[in-house]
């Protein structure tokens, strides 16, 4: 059997639970092609992420055997086909440079994920994704239909099978509900000025008061603003010489950047949730 997978799991740690696994592969003649591990000792908690190659059974045979590992160890687990491009929707704004860099690497391939399309709460973008052969939904919001619009989206990524939605700089709050009906499958970016510099122009305060780093988070959407598990950051040196617009330019690189790192290692299953915080498996 040719097929691969890639199977995630984590559970409380104790002794014996990689020799288990890797024990299952073996005795199923699966080719392990990568492995990662880590153990929290704050937690107590164990993780694992393996690639490996089918062996002499069918996939339902080889999970209705691990499941009987994962009673023994308590693991929670998924198994997943190597080879499915997630089902990713983009939801977007008016600031588009980080809906223009994943529509690039998307279409040019370097982002293994079938994007279904862009939603946005304005039309700016609708040629640039169409250009890219993507539907485009706009969406308009306002305080009136609110609520009408955010069902709209979850009807969308209902009907559309989406595995992982993106905010490419999507400039909404979004509800407590929709909140937790994408928990653990939305990643947002913003500017790691927060919580120095909220609101409007944040480069723009930036400048004003000097700052010598600009950065970006990329992290998962919950409930509390901006304050969802952090996948991904990273920083730009800048200095006085340094104009609003450069400074501007010089944080939307760092933001495509960041946000396109936590997207493919999302596509990769490299991410797993630990409570607040997410192990991150490069």
């Amino acid at each position: 059997m040719n097929e691969e997978y890639i199977l995630t799991l984590s559970c409380p740690d104790r002794v014996g639970i990689v020799h288990a696994v890797s024990g299952l592969l073996t005795a199923t003649s699966c080719n392990i092609l990568d492995s990662a591990q880590h153990a929290d000792l704050g937690t107590g908690m164990f993780f694992m992420r393996i690639k490996f190659a089918g062996g002499d059974v069918s996939r339902g045979e080889l999970e209705s055997r691990f499941e009987v590992v994962a009673r023994e160890f308590k693991i929670q687990w998924q198994l997943h086909d190597a080879s499915h491009r997630p089902r990713v929707l983009l939801l977007a704004s008016k600031i588009g440079h980080c809906l223009n860099d994943l529509l690039y690497r998307h279409s040019s391939g370097l982002l293994a994920a079938d994007v279904r399309g862009v939603v946005s709460n304005h039309g700016d973008f609708e040629a640039l994704t169409r250009a890219h052969g993507l539907p485009f939904y706009h969406f308009p919001v306002s305080s009136e239909n609110r609520v009408e619009q955010e069902a709209r989206i979850l009807s969308l990524i209902d009907s559309e099978r989406i595995e992982l939605v993106v905010l490419a700089r999507y400039m909404q709050v979004l509800s407590p509900n929709l909140c937790r009906a994408l928990s653990g499958k939305a990643i947002n970016i913003h500017h790691s000025f927060l919580p120095s510099f909220k609101g409007a122009k944040p480069y723009a305060q930036a400048h004003e008061r000097g700052v010598k780093l600009i950065g970006a988070t990329a992290h998962f959407v919950t409930e509390d603003l901006d304050e969802g598990p952090i996948i991904e950051q990273d920083v730009a040196r800048v200095d006085h010489g340094y104009s609003v617009e450069q400074m501007t330019a010089t944080g939307r690189d760092v933001e495509s950047v960041v946000l396109s790192r936590a997207v493919s290692w999302f596509i990769q299953r490299r991410l797993l949730l630990n409570g607040s915080r997410t192990i991150v498996f490069r």
